[in-house]
């Protein structure tokens, strides 16, 4: 009854890290993550890269029941850069380098919003960012931000559905 329509959020920052001039600058290298501990462990093997762009593939989100049904879906990004582990003045200088690059990002996604409302998919306009504490990573300045995509769910009861026969 419901196609549930999809955002690729995933392919999205993936071409947004690749075509990005500062990204590329910074060598920010793209990866998929499934959830904070998968994030902790690209962390954990930043000997080749020194900078990520790291999309969750598991997302949050909630169906609403009123009278404009939709589900939600809320996807996690995560920028990593490694600095050396005691000189909170190159920390700063990555912290702001991701504030920058998320700034950046977000204009993109002013021009996505637009698109993905002519497939009714709505992205939350409030984008939550969050600095990481430096005790997550040390010798790592982290951020994240979430994306919410809310899309219209048909949740007309059909019959056909369900099966007539008892449970016991």
């Amino acid at each position: 009854m419901n196609t549930l329509v999809n955002w690729d959020a995933t392919q999205f920052f993936r071409t947004l890290t690749d075509t990005n001039k500062l990204a590329q600058a910074k060598q920010f290298r793209f990866c998929r993550v499934s959830g904070l501990s998968d994030f902790q462990e690209v962390l954990g093997r930043m000997t080749s890269s020194t900078a990520f762009v790291c999309v969750d593939d598991i997302a949050e989100g909630y169906i609403e029941l009123n009278n404009s049904p939709r589900t939600r879906r809320v996807k996690c990004v995560f920028f990593a850069m490694r600095h050396p582990i005691d000189d909170l003045g190159k920390r700063a200088e990555c912290m702001e380098t991701m504030r920058e690059l998320f700034r950046q990002f977000a204009s993109k996604l002013i021009l996505e919003s637009t698109r993905l409302q002519e497939r009714q998919l709505y992205l939350d306009p409030r984008i939550r960012f969050s600095e990481i504490p430096e005790y997550f990573a040390p010798g790592c300045a982290c951020v994240r931000f979430q994306i919410s995509v809310d899309l219209f769910t048909d949740l007309r009861f059909s019959q056909e559905e369900w099966d007539n026969t008892p449970t016991a």
